[in-house]
This record gives C-alpha cells, structure tokens and sequence, in this order.
C-alpha cells in the first residue's frame, strides 16, 4: 500500500518495516537501486537521498558499460549521480518480507535539476508540456505475459529452450485453463492490490501458458510507476514459486507475441477532453481527440524504438498475429495499430503498437509528446478504416525491422527537438548498440541451419 513518512516511521518502530528499495527506471525499464536498512532510510536518504554509479545510464543488458556516450564515459571516471526519493511512490511491497520500496528521480546534484537522460526525467518533462497546455493524461498500460514450470534458474540453466508452458491449449478468456495457475495470477492480483496498485481482472491470453493484466486507469506518471512494480512483482513472484515469467515481445515463433496496450485521454477541468459531439467516423468526439490521435499516429514511426525497444520487438508484427502492422485508426477494431474505445468521459485512444518489453515511461513519454505535437500543429487524422486492416496498403506501416526503427528515430527532427540533442544521441547510441550485440552473436537458428548441411 502506498504510505507517508509517518506511517514507514510507526510500521519501522514495529518492526513490521525493516529494509527499504530505494531505486529509479533503468534505460531498459529495470528497477535498478539499493536497499537501505529503515531507520537509515529514514534519518539520511529521506532528506539528503543516495548515490549511483552514472554508468547505469549507460550500461548494456548485462551491465557492461558501454563505450562511445558522451553522458559518462571511461575519461570522465564514471562519477555519481544523486537519486532522490520521490516520497509519493513509498509503498510497502506485500509479496517482500519486511520491505518497502521508494521510486526516485535521477537528478545533477549541483543544480538539482532532473538529468534530461534518464527514463523517468523524459515522462516527466511530458507530463509538464500537458499540464501547460491546460491539460493532465492519464493513462492504463495492459500487459501480456508468459508462465512457464521451470524456475528461472531452471530456465537459465536450459538456455532458456524447452520450456515447459504452464498451460497446454490456448485459453483466451477460458476460465478452466486459467484455473490451473490460479495459484499464481491471483497471489498476483492480491499481491498488486495490498501493495497500493488497484488491479482490474487477469485473463488468458492467445499463447500457450500467456496470461494478461489489467489495473485501474491513472495519472500517467503514477501509471508508468505502476507498470515497472508489476513487472517486478510479477518476476519475484514467480521465484517464490519456482515458476518462471517472460515479458519478451516473442519469446516463441509459434506463439502470439507479448503486447502493451496504451489507454490513454486528456483531461481538463474533471472532464475528459476527448470527449465531444463532433461527428468522425463512428465515433464522437471533441476537436482536440481529432488533433491528438493526428499527432499520435503521425510521430509513431519516428518514436518506434520508444514502443519496440529490441530486436526480438519486431518479430511481434506479423499479419493475423493480433500486433498491428499498420498505422490505420478504427474504433473497436483489433486489427488496427490505433483501436478508439469507449464514450463520453471514457472515450480513449488504445495504442495497440507497443510490446511488453516497452519501457513504460518511453512509451508513455512518446505518446503524449506524439499528441500534444498534434494539438499544436491543428493536424486532422486519417479517416477511419473499417474492415480488416492487416490487407490495408494505402497507410503508413510500422517498420518492420529494429535497424529500420532506428534510423528513422536518428533522422528525426522532430525527436531531436522533444528529446533535446543530447538525449537524442544518448538513445540513438543506446539502441544501435542493442542492434550491433544481436548482429555479433551467433544463434541457435544459425546453428541448426549451418552446421552441417551449409
């Protein structure tokens, strides 16, 4: 649950706290940090916060520190940064014995300014640019997943192949199958709950052992919070019970790809914005949706690496796959990269483009920067598409590669001017360096295609 300093204060006294997380959203969307014994917490890093190694902001998967950023770098020394606790993300961690955890902002200790690089600064930059436009996003993420029997340590141990799926036939709302790691989804669910992230329901999905979760609509800074605590929650879970969970985009040809929903609307004055008696399409709507879904849908090829961070990401958009490959708008239309829900004050765009190795505070960041570029701009969407979009040819496509990804997230002027020029390059660098790690490693697939028969 989400509590004060005063309550960590009495629940320390109590021994019912004793250790406490204090950690920041990584380049790839980790939890990475510290813990703190409590009563430290409390007399020193309330106040004054901690340090971290600023080559976290630049380092590869396997923490390697990554050369060639001009951020923090071998010459500079690798110095630290300050991390402080944003004192409204302390929650007590249900499913962690004796734990808390704090969510910080990674800021330049002499200035006190955020540093433009990290995740977390990126959204909030966003979430500002909204609130001076007269307006607050909110948002919900929807995240698929899959189980599977082996541990992680199992999983490991077999190269993560042959995996057993914690279900046998695809279960797509079948409550019978879900029954069998009811065990599992709902200590999930509770767990969320008592920690302070309200949960709307979990489901299969269409994958063998894929499941996905819903929680409650929020601000879209506490929403990209919630997300990270999800997922962190969702992987100890599974090593207290000696199963395994995966949020890759494909972790399996075979098998549907992993999924980020993004909900999301612009409020103002308690109303939502989007809502309006304007006539397009099916739907009715307000001036400002028009302007917003314009933006969105325009900007989203030169912010893919935001919603498709790795190469795997890609391997997601494949035609009848339920991930969009196309760019078309239509309401309630699964086949669509950009599906329009709801009415009135719950009418919402839902991005269909990202996948559940998204960085939530990127993608989050992206689609509001995407909108409001839109609002600006007076663009005016592509009339909506009926029918089935994968045989649409005459819209925009999502691009089909990471490398392609890439290269127009480089040429992009518009990113450059959202990010600034130095965040810019960092991300550019970041992600053409993920690229060149899978172009130097030999593969399974190579292995079992060349080895004997080339």
């Amino acid at each position: 649950m989400v509590i004060s300093i005063e309550q960590l204060r009495e629940k320390v006294d109590t021994e019912s706290v004793d250790t406490v997380i204090v950690a920041f959203p990584g380049l790839y969307g980790r939890l990475l940090g510290k813990r703190f014994d409590a009563d430290f917490f409390l007399d020193s890093v309330v106040q004054k916060g901690t340090h971290g190694c600023n080559y976290l902001a630049t380092v590869d998967m396997e923490m390697e520190p990554v050369e060639g950023y001009t951020f923090a770098n071998w010459d500079a020394g690798y110095g630290d940064f300050h991390m402080q606790p944003d004192i409204a993300t302390l929650r007590i961690l249900s499913w962690a014995d004796r734990t808390a955890v704090v969510i910080c902002d990674v800021i330049e200790e002499s200035s006190h300014q955020l540093i433009p690089h990290l995740p977390r600064s990126i959204l909030k930059n966003q979430i500002q640019s909204t609130s001076k436009q007269g307006y607050q996003a909110k948002a919900a993420t929807e995240l698929e997943y899959y189980v599977f029997r082996q541990s992680f340590e199992q999983a490991h141990q077999q190269d993560f192949v042959n995996l057993t799926p914690s279900g046998w036939y695809l279960e797509d709302y079948h409550i019978l199958q879900g029954t069998r790691r009811e065990n599992y989804h709902g200590e999930l669910r509770r767990q969320l709950k008592l920690s302070g992230i309200p949960v709307e329901s979990t489901k299969g999905e269409w994958g063998l052992g894929q499941h996905e979760i819903n929680v409650a609509y929020a601000e879209i800074g506490e929403m990209a919070d919630r997300h990270l605590l999800i997922k962190q929650c969702a992987k100890e879970l599974a090593d207290q019970n000696d199963i395994s969970v995966t949020f890759m985009a494909k972790q399996e040809q075979g098998q549907a790809g992993s999924s980020c929903h993004i909900h999301l609307s612009l409020w103002a004055n308690g109303r939502n914005a989007f809502a309006g008696d304007q006539v397009f399409g099916r739907i009715k709507c307000s001036n400002i949706f028009l302007k917003f879904l314009a933006g969105w849908i325009d900007h989203a090829p030169e912010f893919m690496p935001f919603y498709a961070p790795t190469v795997n990401s890609y391997k997601r958009y494949q035609h009848g796959s339920w991930a969009p490959t196309t760019l078309a708008w239509s309401h309630d239309n699964r086949t669509a990269g950009f599906r329009v829900v709801g009415n009135g004050d719950s009418l919402r765009i839902e991005c269909r483009i990202p996948g559940a190795d998204c960085n939530p505070y990127l993608a989050l960041a992206a689609s509001l920067a995407s909108g409001l570029d839109g609002i600006k701009r007076q663009l005016t969407p592509p009339d909506e598409f009926v029918g089935n979009a994968y045989d649409l040819e005459t819209t925009k496509v999502v691009p089909t590669t990471f490398r392609d990804a890439i290269e127009v997230f480089a040429s992009s002027d518009f990113v450059r001017h959202t990010l600034g020029a130095l965040v810019h390059d960092h991300y550019i660098h970041f992600y053409r360096n993920e690229q060149s790690e899978y172009e130097n490693a030999v593969t399974d697939w190579e292995r079992k295609r060349y080895f004997e028969r080339i």
